[in-house]
């Protein structure tokens, strides 16, 4: 009867599970849809096919998904949760490049596009769930789907708009001016990030930013 009852509860723990990580995929399935859909019109067979390149994956908080000198192969979209990207500087300094939230994508792209042993660092502020697709994967999809190569275009585009308005704020902008802007463009941050790596992404001591 022991045997009985433990190969039940085993199975009962493997049936949660699958239906667990189905849940976690169908969310994590609209929540790219979505994202996609903003840009490019697909049909239901053209996203299903788009969507079988993504690998889901969940990381824990503290967890690192690409550290200094990795082989690097994905990029990461965000379902849930936060992750940072950032390298540490030769005075042990740590720099943040960005930060991801749902609907972000983080990598480094250095690494990916050029194939050479990762600079950047990602991992996870909070729990997270990624969806991932490879550089090889993507390049296919754009090969063969024209709508495919038009988002990843737009989300490029858009990423490299934000990198420079960034640099320009840091190049014209006091600490003060910064701080505020990011406040005012994401609020959420806030709820979600350490006040140590908000004042590491700007620039400034913990001390300077609790000044602020």
């Amino acid at each position: 009867m022991y045997f009985i009852r433990r190969s039940a509860n085993r199975w009962q723990r493997l049936l949660r599970d699958f239906y667990s990580n189905l849940v976690y995929t169908m969310e994590g399935r609209e929540i790219l849809k979505a994202h996609v859909t903003k840009i490019a019109t697909l049909t239901d067979e053209q996203f299903d096919y788009f969507f079988s390149f993504f690998k889901q994956q969940s990381f824990k908080k503290g967890q690192a998904i690409i550290s200094e000198g990795d082989t690097v192969n994905y990029e990461y979209f965000v379902i849930s949760g936060c992750l940072k990207s950032f390298f540490i500087n030769d005075d042990l300094k740590m720099l943040i490049l960005q930060f991801a939230m749902p609907t972000w994508w983080a990598s480094d792209y250095n690494a990916l596009y050029n194939h050479t042993r990762a600079t950047i660092s990602v991992d996870c502020i909070v729990d997270t769930e990624v969806l991932c697709i490879s550089n090889t994967d993507r390049e296919k999809l754009c090969d063969e789907l024209h709508k495919a190569e038009h988002f990843f275009r737009w989300r490029t585009n858009k990423g490299f708009v934000a990198a420079q308005k960034r640099l320009l704020s840091y190049m014209n902008n006091n600490v003060k001016y910064r701080y505020e802007e990011l406040l005012k463009l994401y609020p959420e941050l806030y709820n979600i990030v350490p006040k140590n790596l908000i004042a590491a992404y700007l620039g400034v001591s913990r001390e300077t930013l609790s000044r602020l």
